[in-house]
């Protein structure tokens, strides 16, 4: 093999799928990185065995071959390379890097010892081209509320299916909820897509990105966004029937300004660090105020307090960082807070914008 790449390509490309290369398994290769000839481009890609990414770019290609590589080494050195051509020539198995005034040799392992990268049937799966800014929005608001207990698999993924001709995407870890509606769909999806999966290709999005193309069988997905692939195993089991848990209509209501709430909730959360976090949510319909009070029995305590537009008085406990990371995703000035009892369940959503996502949080036992 023989070729010459820019290095800002090459680097980008190292980076992108290096993060996949794991050296945490009993299989020392899937720690190298795959590089491929492919007519005039070159194949960069790794692979965990759960998830394979894979970039191309633009290549001189003098000889075609292929080889794999240290991922650490490689991406590391090329990063650190200044931005020229850069020659790759593999003699024996070994990958000579030129530069300018920087040679390098990288003892290699043949290609053949490479698992072999997962494919999809295009033409026996489901396909959805979604605009990249909605992709990134709808991932970003539900993967804050998955769960990371592998003992629980199912719900350590971002569930997409659909409903009634819609495709939403729903996570919980058991004491939140996330739900955001997409796009229309007529085809029958349930599909619960890995954390790390998703955030991959959030990672993958660059700035001329326009859209992201999403393919589904029976047990994987692929993202393709530019010139990048990511095919991942989907997770095996069933996800909860959550939409029952959520209650139709709440006794208290209350329409406030979302930043004003964040401020409150972050201050409230320095004295609540001793709690787990737990803040007292007061709401007055007389006053027309909300307030929040917590306390460190170590330091003191807190009460803030804002105005508001309320129907109906109550009080619930809440994790503050809970609270917090849900008012940080929800687009929109003015956020609507609901619920109806110290134990029921408290839904957050935007007011004016973003009326195709909702938050749950269930309340602390105080």
């Amino acid at each position: 093999m023989e070729l010459t790449v820019t290095q800002e390509n090459f680097a980008r490309a190292l980076s992108a799928v290096s993060r996949v290369a794991s050296n945490k398994t009993g299989l020392p290769i899937l720690s190298n990185i795959l590089l491929r000839t492919d007519n005039n481009r070159l194949l960069v890609a790794a692979t965990n065995l759960e998830i394979a990414t894979t970039q191309y770019i633009g290549a001189k290609i003098t000889k075609p071959g292929a080889l794999t590589i240290p991922a650490r080494l490689i991406s590391e050195f090329v990063n650190n390379l200044p931005k020229d051509t850069i020659k790759l020539q593999v003699i024996n198995n070994n990958l000579h890097i030129s530069s300018g005034k920087f040679t390098s040799i990288i003892n290699g392992v043949i290609a053949d010892e490479f698992p072999e990268l997962p494919t999809i049937n295009e033409a026996s799966s489901i396909s959805y081209t979604i605009h990249i800014d909605d992709f990134k929005q709808a991932v970003n608001q539900t993967i804050i509320t998955a769960s990371s207990d592998t003992t629980r698999p199912v719900l350590t993924g971002v569930y997409w299916h659909s409903h009634e001709g819609q495709l939403y995407l729903s996570a919980t870890d058991g004491y939140r909820l996330s739900e955001r509606r997409l796009v229309e769909t007529k085809s029958d999806v349930s599909a619960i897509i890995p954390v790390q999966t998703l955030q991959e290709a959030l990672r993958t999005i660059v700035e001329d990105s326009d859209t992201v193309d999403i393919l589904f069988d029976e047990t994987q997905v692929r993202f393709r966004i530019n010139d990048a692939e990511i095919i991942s195993r989907l997770v095996d089991g069933n996800f909860p029937d959550y939409r029952q848990l959520i209650p139709a209509k709440s006794d208290i209501n209350v329409t406030v300004n979302k930043q004003e709430f964040i401020r409150v909730t972050k201050i409230a959360g320095l004295f609540a660090r001793e709690s787990g976090g737990s803040v007292t949510v007061t709401v007055d319909a007389d006053n027309k105020s909300v307030s929040l009070h917590s306390i460190a029995s170590e330091y003191g305590e807190n009460t803030s307090e804002l105005s508001a537009e309320v129907t109906g008085s109550g009080q619930v406990t809440l994790n503050s960082r809970y609270l917090t990371e849900a008012l940080s995703v929800i687009e929109g000035d003015t956020i609507e807070f609901s619920f109806t009892g110290k134990l029921s369940p408290c839904i957050l959503k935007s007011v004016v914008k973003d009326v195709d996502y909702y938050h749950v949080i269930m309340p602390l036992k105080s």
